[in-house]
């Protein structure tokens, strides 16, 4: 079995939505052309960003069914982030908020990925 360390999001505007992935996690893509880009992140995973036009076979699910979590150490983070994604343009569709397990908030992506940050309160 092959060790998996990568998402896919199928996305409209790779262009567009490589801005606002480099603007939102301050680094480049790895590779980028005109249909696919990818990032990899401090923990190692890789975040694809996909032509919606050019998957085979094309994709059914619109986005918003699913989330991309980003788990932090420090609750007080969350508001930080919160208000530099925010300064960066991202659409928040939860503002920051104590959930049963800690700390959260929601925001989304050009294509309405939902990309969640969020640190865990240990009780």
């Amino acid at each position: 079995m092959t060790n998996s360390n990568s998402l896919l999001l199928y996305v409209a505007d790779v262009p567009n939505s490589v801005q606002f992935y480099s603007n939102l996690l301050g680094r480049a893509p790895v590779e980028a052309s005109p249909t696919f880009a990818l990032f990899i992140l401090p923990s190692g995973l890789a975040i694809g960003l996909w032509g919606k036009a050019g998957v085979v076979p094309a994709p059914t699910a619109a986005a918003g069914g699913s989330e991309l979590g980003f788990k932090i150490d420090d609750v007080t983070e969350v508001d930080r982030i919160h208000a530099d994604w925010q300064s960066k343009g991202a659409t928040i569709a939860l503002q920051p908020t104590d959930l049963d397990f800690g700390r959260s908030f929601v925001a989304l992506d050009p294509d309405g990925h939902r990309l969640r940050v969020y640190a865990v309160v240990e009780e």
